[in-house]
């Protein structure tokens, strides 16, 4: 194992903030997913270093305004007033532009979902962090991703950075998706190897990955999804062969 210290991925504390944005545009980026622009002042200062970094964004809920937080010495002053619904969703920051876009995973009965369906310029909408990223090195010369929907725009973002190296990596990337029409979200994107399993089956998942070989250095593994099939997929990994410090492997969702 030649990998050193320095190759490994590093964790970053940021500053937290609460920030109230202002929505600017609002797009359909493909089939499943609808993209909510954002801006306003408050995004100054803004930093997300890793590309499956968290944000969490809270949903107004009608008739009851939300005051943002305040951070203290003391800690977070949440107020005396409602705490909305909250969810976690990849920030894709545009610093030239001062733009923040999240893309939301269209879905039935989702909180985050219906919200970005009605969204229009000018709504108001609080996000927090993130607090903190993994700054995973974007040169490994071997990288594997697995995801479902819910980690298509950290995954995008990812491999936009990739295509922009002057040496591209071998990178596998398998995608669990619903509906095949939401390859598009990929589209702009050439030269990756992303092969789709419609329909969720956790299986066929396990038996592509049983089939890849794991070469014995300089590589980085991405795992997510929902929580109790990234807890079975990781254990194929958990092997002396295997750094595990190049292991990244997080649940991005739970059945209820």
């Amino acid at each position: 194992m030649t990998t050193t210290f320095s190759r490994y991925p590093q964790r970053v504390r940021n500053e937290l903030h609460f920030r109230q944005l202002t929505v600017l545009r609002v797009e359909r980026a493909s089939e499943g997913f609808q993209r909510i622009v954002l801006g306003g002042e408050q995004l100054d200062g803004f930093s997300s270093r890793g590309f499956d970094d968290h944000t969490k964004v809270f949903f107004p809920q009608v008739g009851a305004p939300f005051v943002p937080p305040e951070v203290t010495d003391e800690g977070i002053n949440w107020g005396d007033g409602p705490r909305p619904l909250s969810r976690d969703y990849t920030p894709l920051f545009d610093a030239s532009r001062n733009e923040l876009t999240l893309d939301f995973y269209i879905h039935d009965g989702g909180v985050a979902s219906n919200w970005a369906l009605h969204a229009q310029a000018g709504d108001l909408l609080t996000i927090g962090g993130p607090r903190g990223s993994l700054v995973v090195p974007e040169d490994y010369a071997w990288q594997l991703y697995v995801c479902d929907e819910s980690g298509m725009p950290a995954l995008r973002r990812r491999l936009e950075a990739i295509s922009q190296l002057a040496r591209r990596p071998q990178v596998k990337a398998l995608v669990t998706i619903d509906n095949a029409a939401y390859q598009d979200y990929f589209a702009h994107l050439e030269g990756f190897d992303i092969e789709y399993v419609i329909g969720h089956q956790s299986q066929k998942v396990a038996e592509k990955l049983a089939a890849l070989t794991v070469p014995g250095e300089d590589y980085f593994i991405w795992l997510t999804g929902e929580g109790e099939m990234v807890k079975s997929l990781k254990a194929r990994f958990e092997t002396d062969a295997i750094d595990q410090q190049c292991v990244r492997a997080q649940a991005y969702w739970h059945k209820k």
